[in-house]
């Protein structure tokens, strides 16, 4: 079926602002959804009475998905029609909605999140890959992202703040239908405005380089997810980390010899691109160390209620806008690099002012906030640079590929960095308190249910055993709370070094790049 490309498209293409407004909005429900479920966690906790780990595969599912498929959703849409593709996504992400609204238990709950992170993987790189050709000019193109940015930085920033609004108001459900009333709206604008584009050459499609790279990231993000509730040397999750790596071994395989590959390794030969990757993992890896670790640490140990959560959030989901919407015009005058460095030192130092606000308990509420908006500012400064490399790095008839390579890149991230800080955060909870239960005379055999208690919020139903140790119950969930600090004050550092390095490998790679050149 013929695709029209973009300059003989429909008359809304000649106004660009709606087109820019539509695929924004498809942008904002996809996005929304990454973190709109952190301030709704401690409600799902109690109504399924779940752990901690379960309440990451909340998370996870959608985007574990959402990382594994984005490179096939975006060759998928340079060959098919980048707006086919994204509108096909956006039905589906509504499907997983409804599944989730409706769910009537965890594992029902993280099988429609599985299902919108499928529908997000097919509409998000179109998003992205639309702007290329609806702003051929860089210059235009580079303020058009800013604005991309800044509508999934507030998507994600805005997800805590309208997630705790519905959540107080009408429960955890709420979120899910009213990214279904969202997602309807999007389509209805994204079909009316936004004009179709393809690669005018698509070579055959690339199922192998598909299986491989899903298998690749699926493999190593659930090795990662799954290490933290059996151990990161057990055997199974030993033979996933052995998958990944040989599916990964396969993938560069085909991908350097396919006619038509999903993600040509050539582009990462420019620094640009190869720089702004790797700033995007770290970035998304630190971004999300407040977003899920933080918001849980507030609802958990310091009794933060849904409204009270957002509202330490919205400065920093204000501060990610502005700083996406000021660096638009930053990169269109000056270029990518600079601005890119800058917003993850600023983005670094926000999160170890947030690590050092948290220190005090109970934490002052402004403080907090202010420091987050510092990170925020960051992000927001780092997004749009990294995005422009890569999209103005790679030819415009690959520009699905490029989109996708770089909300991949988001994604695991964010994917992993869940993955790696919650084992962290779990492994201190649990050492700390069998530490402390050992000292109080609580039998070995006693400690895990305790331990379990202590991640579910809820006691055993057979407290007979604990009845010589109660007295002991205040001194227990003092040490859990006490062992929870001491796990996301590490993961906030860990967060915050590994966005300097990655914004030191850019700087350097560019300045070793420029003197080859020369």
């Amino acid at each position: 079926m013929p695709v029209e490309r973009i300059d003989n498209a429909s008359g809304t293409a000649k106004r660009p602002g709606i087109a820019l407004a539509a695929v924004t909005a498809v942008l904002f429900v996809t996005f929304l959804d990454t973190t709109v479920v952190s301030v709704a966690l401690g409600d799902i906790r109690h109504d399924f009475g779940t752990g901690v780990v379960l309440l990451q595969w909340v998370v996870n599912a959608y985007t574990l998905v959402f990382a594994g498929l984005m490179l096939a959703g975006g060759s998928l849409g340079d060959r098919w029609g980048r707006k086919r593709v994204m509108i096909v996504g956006l039905v589906i992400f509504c499907a997983g909605s409804v599944v989730a609204a409706m769910a009537a238990s965890v594992h029902a709950l993280i099988a429609g999140r599985a299902i919108m992170g499928l529908g997000a993987a097919a509409s998000e790189p179109g998003t992205l890959s639309l702007l290329r050709h609806i702003y051929p000019d860089e210059r235009k193109r580079a303020r058009a992202i800013g604005v991309w940015a800044a509508v999934s930085g507030l998507a994600l920033a805005a997800g805590p703040v309208l997630g705790g609004a519905l959540v107080n108001a009408y429960g955890w459900q709420s979120i899910f239908w009213f990214n279904l009333i969202i997602g309807a709206a999007a389509l209805v604008v994204a079909l009316w405005s936004v004009p179709e584009s393809a690669d005018p050459h698509p070579g055959p499609i690339d199922w192998a380089g598909i299986v491989l790279g899903a298998l690749f990231l699926g493999a190593v993000i659930y090795a990662a997810t799954s290490g933290e509730n059996v151990g990161y040397g057990a055997p199974s999750v030993i033979a996933l980390f052995v998958l990944g790596a040989v599916a990964f071994a396969g993938f560069v395989v085909v991908e350097t010899r396919a006619r038509a590959p999903m993600l040509d390794f050539r582009y990462l030969r420019l620094p640009a691109v190869r720089g702004s990757l790797v700033v995007a993992f770290a970035v998304y890896f630190g971004i999300f160390s407040i977003f899920f670790f933080t918001a849980l640490y507030l609802q958990v140990t310091q009794s933060y209620s849904g409204s009270r959560t957002a509202t330490v959030f919205a400065p920093m989901a204000i501060a990610i806008v502005v700083g996406s919407l000021a660096t638009g015009f930053w990169v269109a005058r000056f270029g990518s690099r600079v601005p890119m460095i800058v917003g993850c030192v600023i983005g670094a130092a926000g999160i170890l002012l947030t690590r050092y606000m948290l220190g005090t308990i109970p934490p002052d509420d402004v403080s907090l906030s202010s420091a987050m908006a510092v990170a925020g500012l960051g992000f927001g400064v780092a997004v749009v640079p990294l995005t422009s490399a890569v999209l103005s790095g790679v030819p415009a008839a690959h520009s699905g590929m490029a989109a996708a390579v770089t909300n991949t890149m988001r994604q695991v991230g964010s994917a992993i960095g869940v993955a790696v800080l919650g084992a962290l955060v779990n492994a201190l909870l649990t050492s700390d308190m069998q530490e402390k239960m050992t000292a109080a005379g609580l039998p070995a055999n006693l400690q895990p249910a305790a331990i379990d208690a202590a991640e579910r919020g809820r006691f055993p139903y057979d407290l007979k055993p604990y009845a010589n140790y109660l007295s002991k119950l205040h001194e227990l969930i003092d040490t859990a709370k006490t062992a929870f600090h001491h796990g996301l004050d590490i993961a906030l550092l860990v967060s915050a070094i590994l966005i300097l390095v990655a914004a030191a490998f850019s700087a350097v790679d560019g300045v070793l790049s420029r003197k080859r050149d020369a």
